[in-house]
């Protein structure tokens, strides 16, 4: 896979060095006056203190309670980087092209909150399996300490991979393109509308779901719709493949045992899924290996040639270490003394944190897949060969490898959006530092909402499968609850199923990466409507990405058939309106990040949108998409809390 753009990174340094002098000093007091008098000027404190009052009490908890809720939902989240970048903007408008730093910072902040927000589902996982819960300080104490932890990590490995290795983190690249972009009126304006109407719709879908017993039955969500436009046909329609083959070999998993009858695929079916995404990850860290040590050399060369590095990029790397130190030794007293956890265990899970938040990193800047999960699984498995028998100790330590590799690379994909606009690297730190604390709190906090509101998320759907959930799939921590019942003593048929799931992902990820590599297959899939329908086959019933497929191992198959309808919806429309040969960039493209770099390489850089058009990377489809997941989210938070308050009174 070729990751070098003939715009990127030279033209951005260069950019940078010649269209304002924000690059260098982009905080400097009163150097570009706001356009309203209302205003504070850009640097001054109450710039800085409008800039986090809005990012972490609206954009914050808007991102935290939409990660919150799709966690308990789907099991997976998406991240709010763009939401609160277009959000954020609104609010930095004043400010002419300036206001992208501190758009920046809000978005930095907010993605924080949401991050660790998600990780509301690790005390479902306590309460799965039955676990004394903890008293909520020393709860919020820990998840504060390994985000704190987490973020200093991805900060120390910034020059590597954000400044020498110059990965490309498609993401970041996309929220960057979108802070330029909505410097222009006519976009901020068309933008916020799509949003906007995608959040009614998901309020109403929500509603109707609560209240009208039809719709309820259906399985219908407005968030599982609106993740599948998001992420496009090829990922979304890839978990309904898995979910319709296991689905149809059921029958057979029940007569050789591994099923009982009534259980549904997923029983069985998260192990082979966990194990496929580990076997692709085989693959891809392999090839990451190869292409960083490639990168290293040549970049190593090329900073030797480089200038002193201008003020806006610099940190105290002293002062970065003793940060990582701190948090580490105060995590270490947490864990142990306020949580009672083995001293052995924790300081094993912090060391292999600092290896995960490396290769993690470079996963992600390569590819835009971040493997937490993978990483949660892997220490179980390693803690489990040390003879770890205690799956609450398990489920404790590895809770810092999925939290500290969540924040860490999200630090590294916020730094990939400060390196291309020149955003102050301190300031930015200092704003995820805020989101971080903020995340820890709402992360205890909407675990607590959600699960009083709504009881059947404290139902241990992995022990009792005949238990209907409806839209509460909970698909993460079933995963994790799965992994850590057998801890230390998996059976058999388990062993089986994770070497199939194994053998899967290698043997697919590395015949994806073969044909993909072949130049004749990119132009047959891009030169034509049929080339591209038979990629588009390829891609979601054929050959499909283990990382998009293994979804269907983790949710009902009407979850799945939903998801698969949203992103069916938005590939239609990307397709009758775009031409061939970047429909894979506008609906987002496979698994792996390849059409992620089309849409990069589409888009680029660019300081000027022409027209009316939104940039490619942020199309009307996920657009809406984002909208109905918020949507949802809040509609549900205010049934919580309303029946949170009705609890109270009574």
């Amino acid at each position: 896979m070729n990751r070098h753009h003939p715009r990127e990174p030279g033209y951005t340094a260069a950019r940078m060095s010649t269209t304002s002098s924000s690059a260098a000093a982009p905080d400097a007091v009163g150097e570009s006056p706001p356009k309203f008098k209302f205003l504070p000027p850009i640097g001054s404190p109450g710039y800085y203190l409008l800039l986090a009052a809005v990012a972490i009490f609206i954009l914050g908890p808007l991102g935290g309670i939409a990660a919150a809720y799709m966690n308990f939902s789907l099991g997976f989240f998406v991240g709010g980087q763009v939401l609160a970048g277009i959000l954020g903007s609104a609010v930095t408008y004043g400010y002419g092209p300036e206001g992208k730093h501190g758009a920046n910072y809000m978005q930095t902040m907010a993605a924080s909150v949401a991050s660790l927000s998600a990780m509301a589902v690790l005390i479902q996982a306590m309460v799965w399996m039955k676990m004394p819960m903890p008293p909520v300080g020393p709860l919020v104490l820990f998840f504060c300490c390994i985000g704190m932890f987490g973020v200093g990590l991805g900060m120390l490995y910034t020059p590597i991979l954000v400044d020498r290795l110059k990965l490309e983190y498609p993401s970041g690249h996309a929220v960057a393109n979108i802070l330029r972009a909505l410097t222009d009126k006519r976009l901020l304006k068309k933008s916020i509308g799509q949003l906007s109407s995608g959040v009614g719709l998901g309020a109403a879908f929500a509603f109707l779901v609560e209240k009208v017993k039809f719709f309820g039955a259906t399985g219908i969500s407005g968030s599982t719709i609106g993740a599948g436009m998001v992420v496009g046909s090829r990922i979304a329609g890839a978990g309904l493949t898995m979910g319709l083959v296991g689905w149809a070999i059921t029958p057979y998993l029940v007569s050789i045992g591994w099923l009982q009858e009534g259980e549904p695929f997923r029983k069985i079916g998260f192990l082979i899924a966990l194990a496929m995404i580990l076997g692709a990850a085989i693959v891809d860290l392999s090839l990451i290996g190869v292409e960083a040590v490639r990168r290293l050399r040549t970049a190593a060369a090329e900073q030797a040639a480089q200038p002193e590095e201008p003020a806006w990029k610099q940190v105290n790397m002293g002062r970065l270490i003793a940060w990582v130190l701190f948090w580490g030794v105060a995590l270490v007293l947490v864990a142990t003394l306020l949580l009672g956890q083995p001293l052995g265990f924790i300081l094993f899970a912090i060391a292999l944190s600092s290896v995960f938040v490396l290769i993690n990193g470079i996963s992600c800047g390569i590819s835009d897949s971040n493997p937490i999960s993978s990483a949660f699984v892997i220490s179980v498995l390693l803690m489990s060969g040390l003879g770890l028998k205690d799956p609450t100790v398990g489920l404790m330590a590895a809770a810092i490898l999925l939290a500290s590799c969540s924040t860490g690379v999200d630090m590294q994909q916020d730094r990939s959006t400060g390196w291309r606009l020149g955003t102050n690297r301190v300031i930015q730190f200092r704003f995820q530092v805020v989101g971080v604390f903020m995340g820890a709190v709402l992360c205890v906090v909407l675990a607590n909402v959600f699960m009083k509101a709504y009881p059947v998320l404290t139902i241990d759907t992995f022990a009792h499968p005949e238990a209907k959930v409806d839209q509460w799939q909970s698909a993460m921590t079933y995963k994790f609850v799965g992994a850590l019942r057998d801890l230390g003593d998996l059976p058999p048929y388990k062993v089986k199923a994770l070497g199939l799931g194994l053998a899967i992902g290698l043997v697919t990820e590395i015949v994806r990466k073969s044909l993909h590599k072949s130049e004749r297959y990119k132009a047959f899939v891009h030169g034509s409507r049929g080339g591209f329908a038979t990629g588009w086959v390829l891609d979601t019933v054929l050959l499909p990405s283990p990382y998009a497929s293994s979804f269907g191992g983790f949710v009902e198959l009407v979850v799945a058939a939903w998801f698969a309808a949203g992103g069916a919806l938005s590939s239609l429309i990307n397709t009758l309106t775009t031409k061939p040969a970047k429909v894979m960039a506008a609906e987002g493209g496979s698994a792996e990040g390849e059409a992620k770099e089309q849409m990069a390489d589409a888009a680029g850089p660019k300081e000027k949108v022409e027209g009316d058009e939104l940039p490619e990377d942020m199309s009307s489809t996920s657009l809406v998409g984002g909208g109905l997941i918020a949507g949802e989210a809040l509609f549900a938070l205010a049934v919580g809390l309303i029946g949170l308050l009705a609890l109270v009174n009574r």
